[in-house]
């Protein structure tokens, strides 16, 4: 338990000593893959944007000559709905095929945004995913309501527990996934909030083909089962000073969850988690537009037992992008300890393109009780193409390279972390 009591009072120090800074923008997790009807995003300050163009811009000028840019508006009360057909590639998915689609609103004057999100998506491994995203502020940001509601028919490989397991280990794995998660966090002083919140994860029809090398799998040895239910109550803290959570160039974010699930609840078995999330993003040089960003992400089962699908892994992050240079599920065990660096510059002036390079290093243990195995790093470069220029939305083009050859393609909308 000392490294988790070590993480706690880190995550409170960092949080203390950072409350003297500024909101500078509202919170906006999801954004729809189409060019949206509204462009302002920001309630603190409205960007100056003349000089800077974004992908539709460049569309729009080549097949209507007599195009003008049109000024920026604000979100109001009235919600904005957009749906957009898109396309997406990830080494877990291969191509996946989705309808996006986004309700923007504000639920009062001068309150941070408010999303509902869903992307219902199908994969060229025959994997259903629909998951349906929320995010509601209260008027005068008092309230902030995060909702969480996923089904997966998910054929998925595992490759062992530790990050000693090997990619010669793979044993496909086949299950259905729903989950309902509902937190709720008030606003205590300035950008700290906190609150409750509810978790029901049900994983079914759960079943392995065996280690293609033919060798007994961790699966096995871990305790199969067909059926895992996890629910419980989650404790939950947030203190965020992004300038832009879409694509921040400044300031800080910090969030702990607390997960207890028990048994008279549903559970299959009680068990315990912890997960700490400390970002910070710097501008360098300090007149420039680029930015240095730092992301710790650790996640661990402080007791009991879960089901091994519940076990924290690379890439269960809720944005699934831990892990750049490794497939989702790559390496999983009952300790997650995860840094990743990120250095974001442009190519062009107007912002159109631009360009990041990326390291990572993740350590796992086995099985409850083990320690921490081998650093398994992650590097690579990334092309951005800006999306919509005034909420700096951008479409993310990463190749990662890891250990024991594995590398690959990471495709997605909106900045990494």
């Amino acid at each position: 338990m000392r490294i988790q009591k070590i993480l706690v009072l880190i995550f409170t120090l960092v949080v203390f000593f950072s409350s003297n800074e500024k909101v500078y923008a509202q919170d906006k997790r999801y954004i729809p893959l189409g060019h949206p009807k509204f462009k302002d995003t920001l309630i603190v300050a409205h960007p100056d944007t003349t000089f800077e163009k974004d992908i539709f811009d460049v569309i729009k000028s080549i097949f209507d000559k007599n195009y003008k840019e049109s000024k920026a508006d604000s979100v109001t009360t009235k919600p904005v709905f957009s749906i957009v057909p898109a396309v997406g590639y990830t080494l877990q998915t291969d191509l996946a095929v989705t309808l996006s689609g986004n309700v923007v609103f504000r639920t009062a004057p001068n309150t941070r945004i408010s999303t509902i999100t869903i992307n219902p998506a199908y994969t060229q491994k025959k994997q259903v995913i629909i998951p349906l995203l929320s995010n509601i502020w209260t008027k005068d940001n008092k309230y902030d309501f995060i909702g969480d509601f996923r089904f997966y028919k998910y054929p998925q490989s595992t490759y062992g527990l530790g990050s000693h397991s090997k990619l010669g280990n793979e044993n496909p794995l086949d299950y259905s996934f729903f989950r309902f998660s509902e937190t709720v966090l008030k606003q205590i002083v300035g950008n700290f909030y906190a609150g409750l919140g509810y978790i029901f994860d049900d994983r079914w029809n759960m079943s392995e083909r065996g280690q293609l090398n033919g060798g007994e799998s961790d699966y096995k040895r871990y305790g199969p089962i067909a059926r895992a239910i996890s629910t419980g109550i989650t404790f939950n803290a947030l203190f965020d000073s992004r300038d832009n959570s879409i694509n921040p160039s400044r300031g800080f974010y910090a969030s702990l969850q607390y997960r207890d699930n028990y048994s008279f609840l549903g559970s299959t078995a009680p068990w315990r988690s912890l997960i700490i999330d400390v970002r910070k993003y710097y501008k360098v040089p300090a007149e420039s537009d680029n930015v240095l960003a730092f992301w710790s992400y650790d996640w661990l089962v402080l007791n009991g037992r879960p089901a091994y699908l519940d076990l924290p892994a690379t890439g269960y992050d809720p944005n699934n992008t831990t892990g750049r240079g490794y497939i989702q599920g790559r390496f999983r065990g009952a300790q997650m300890v995860y840094l990743e660096s990120e250095y974001r510059f442009k190519i062009t002036r107007n912002g159109l393109l631009g360009g990041v390079a990326f390291i990572n290093a993740q350590s796992f243990s086995a099985a409850p009780g083990s320690g921490l195995q081998s650093i398994q790093p992650g590097f690579g470069p990334g092309l951005r193409i800006k999306l919509n220029k005034v909420s700096k939305t951008n479409i993310a083009i990463d190749y990662g390279f890891g250990r024991e050859g594995s590398r690959g393609l990471f495709i997605n909308v909106g900045e990494v972390f």
